[in-house]
């Protein structure tokens, strides 16, 4: 028998820590919708339509975020409630449903079947908190829920009028909205005379199960990167050139993921146990991933540009992809660095000026070679992570107390 309030639903973190085959099975949902976004961006990026290139940047923002987000909510309802429940297995999978929906629609988002792309994101931004708030009336996640749904209900005019025109007229409308939706989100969904709960959309305990979340999500971005450029190189007839971009599109993804885990994402979960203040711990986790996985899909693209054109005339765009992407990615593990360790993570900010400083010479180089640059400079970011840490013994994260 559960308990009146539906606490048996709350699971006990600590016993239930790694993620369970149908959180699994959303990543591999998640895998399809990134490389749909990118194949989409793609299209738009080496097109012959100058002005719609640099619209694909704003693109790979709109299409991406909604999709990440879900995913960031689904794995919260896992991280709060016990995923072994009949109850639980069927959001999730509902989830995973929903987001198979969208990403089929991301092929022509702006064009058509945009229905295809709000409706399931509105459907569960609202209907999962409702169908858990009977559960958690008595724990501070439910005024969390009334919350995020009312603010689900104010955005959804904003989406469902973007699904009703197309073009660029769309996609100002739900990057407005999904802007709103993060923002909120960060702000735990501020109500008038509703006083703000403990607990927000980004919250951690001492358990691992969400920081490993986090982890995964970020091999999910790297694994589709490299399931990308190796269907990309395998439609492409293979010359010294391609053959070249795909070996430095490998070494660049190893060398993104050498960069993550060493050594705050090796021990997020350790930080965050011992963190003060874990609300504010699990924002800032939750942005810099968000961060991270944006620009590693905006890697994606520029590997893409690369292993199709390698040896073609540079353009502003696709120089922004190439360069922007791993400065992006960058910049996330310097906040996910502010998280573990308090301080700021003066290589990576060196990394990121020398990608700056790259962009003029490259301006004029072929895509490979700003790829090859871009690729030189995470080697000295690794390099130097690897001088760091030799002869010393594991740092031991320090958060801010």
């Amino acid at each position: 028998m559960g308990h009146p309030d539906g606490q048996d639903l709350l699971q006990r973190r600590q016993e239930i820590r790694q993620a369970n085959f149908l959180e699994l099975f959303v990543d591999l949902v998640l895998v399809f919708a990134l490389s749909g976004v990118v194949n989409r961006v793609v299209r738009d990026m080496i097109g012959a339509d100058s002005g719609v290139r640099w619209l694909s940047l704003a693109y790979l923002l709109v299409l991406s975020l909604p999709l990440i987000w879900l995913w960031i909510t689904t794995a919260h309802i896992t991280s709060w409630f016990n995923p072994r429940r009949r109850k639980i297995q069927w959001i999730v999978l509902a989830s995973a449903f929903g987001l198979m929906v969208m990403s089929s629609s991301v092929p022509y988002a702006f064009v058509g079947r945009g229905w295809a792309f709000v409706l399931p994101y509105l459907i569960l931004n609202c209907l999962r908190p409702l169908i858990l708030l009977p559960s958690v009336r008595r724990h501070s996640l439910g005024n969390l829920y009334v919350r995020s749904v009312l603010w689900c209900l104010a955005t959804a005019g904003v989406w469902l009028a973007g699904a009703a025109v197309s073009g660029g007229a769309r996609a100002a409308l739900w990057a407005g909205a999904v802007t709103v939706d993060v923002v909120v989100a960060q702000l735990r969904w501020p109500v008038p005379g509703m006083a703000r709960p403990p607990v927000s959309a980004w919250a951690m305990d001492s358990g691992h199960h969400l920081p490993e979340r986090y982890q995964q999500l970020l091999l999910i971005a790297l694994g589709e990167t490299v399931l990308a450029a190796g269907v990309t190189f395998t439609n492409h007839p293979v010359t010294l050139s391609t053959s070249a971009a795909l070996v430095v599109a490998f070494l660049s993804m190893v060398l993104l993921w050498r960069i993550y885990f060493y050594r705050s994402g090796q021990v997020l979960a350790e930080a965050v146990a011992v963190a003060g203040d874990r609300l504010a711990a699990g924002r800032a986790t939750g942005i810099a991933h968000v961060v991270m996985v944006v620009g590693i899909v905006a890697t994606a693209v520029g590997f893409e540009v690369v292993l199709t054109h390698p040896g073609g005339h540079p353009e502003p765009p696709w120089l922004a992809m190439i360069l922007g992407g791993p400065a992006l990615f960058l910049y996330g593990r310097i906040r996910l660095e502010r998280v573990v360790f308090d301080r700021l993570s003066l290589r990576r900010v060196i990394a990121i000026a020398a990608l700056a400083a790259l962009a003029l010479p490259l301006s004029t180089a072929p895509p490979l070679t700003a790829a090859l640059g871009a690729g030189f400079v995470l080697l000295g970011v690794a390099l130097a992570d690897a001088r760091h840490a030799a002869q010393r013994p594991p740092e031991a994260p320090t958060p801010a107390h």
